[in-house]
């Protein structure tokens, strides 16, 4: 059989299935009904670091039986031991064993999460892929720290951007809610270009680092000080920004950060 690459070989086995399964921000009970049961029929987890490895240890903690071989592909910052060339390469070459394989991905897979990318490259290869979406980090993290994206009368819009995009493509005001993720490293110039537009240098902003992880903290300040609050504490990745008068909406705006 041929994969669509011009790299697979003929074995006679039928191919296999590839499923994307968005983990979510890294708490078991916010992974969906249907990924669980997608995780118990598998054969082989193509895991993630964040978020996809905390919710198996959670799931094995609370007794619930997976029996696929977990496969780590995790990146860390700077460090990609598996590269999304060789992670598109092998979730084909385990579907074409036969084998029922778990893509399992933080958050959502379509959320800056790459999923689309390899879903098509295993759909070119002649495999079946279903999508399973998840909860998404930029969501559920900031209503930890009772930060609702929107709300009448404070906010209608929200936009959830990577730092590593182009910041200064994006417009609207404070009542324009935009949420950073992988946001820690460029916030000082992020927070400079958004308060050189509308919102400016008052404009409230949170950081909420490790979301629903043990060190989880909420750092509050505006787009004039931020940089420094977030130096002075030494805030650290994993964690989401908030930029927006929602921001004010949490209880733990008004607390200085200690």
């Amino acid at each position: 059989m041929t994969n669509g690459t011009g790299t697979g070989t003929d074995t006679g086995t039928a191919p296999g299935t590839v499923t994307l399964v968005g983990a979510g921000p890294g708490d078991a009970g916010l992974l969906t009904v249907r990924g669980l049961r997608a995780l118990q029929a598998a054969d082989v987890i193509v895991a993630d670091r964040l978020g996809a490895r905390a919710v198996l240890a959670q799931l094995a903690d609370e007794g619930v039986r997976i029996d696929a071989e977990v496969i780590d592909v995790g990146k860390l910052p700077g460090h990609h031991p598996v590269p999304q060339d060789g992670i598109n390469e092998l979730l084909v070459s385990l579907a074409l064993e036969g084998r029922s394989v778990v893509r399992l991905k933080g958050g959502d897979p379509f959320v800056f999460g790459r999923g689309r990318e390899e879903q098509l490259f295993c759909e070119v290869a002649g495999i079946a892929v279903d999508v399973i979406s998840g909860v998404t980090s930029a969501v559920a993290v900031p209503g930890l720290a009772g930060i609702p994206l929107t709300q009448r009368g404070v906010a209608e819009t929200f936009t959830v951007a990577s730092a590593h995009d182009q910041i200064e493509a994006l417009g609207g005001g404070r009542d324009h809610t935009v949420v950073l993720l992988m946001g820690v490293n460029t916030l000082g110039h992020s927070a400079h270009v958004l308060a050189s537009g509308a919102r400016g240098a008052d404009c409230p902003v949170a950081i909420i680092e490790d979301g629903f992880g043990e060190r989880q903290r909420v750092t509050v300040g505006t787009l004039g000080t931020i940089a420094h609050l977030a130096a002075a504490r030494q805030v650290r990745s994993p964690a989401v920004v908030v930029i927006g008068d929602v921001v004010a909406l949490s209880p733990h705006a008004g607390i200085t950060p200690s």
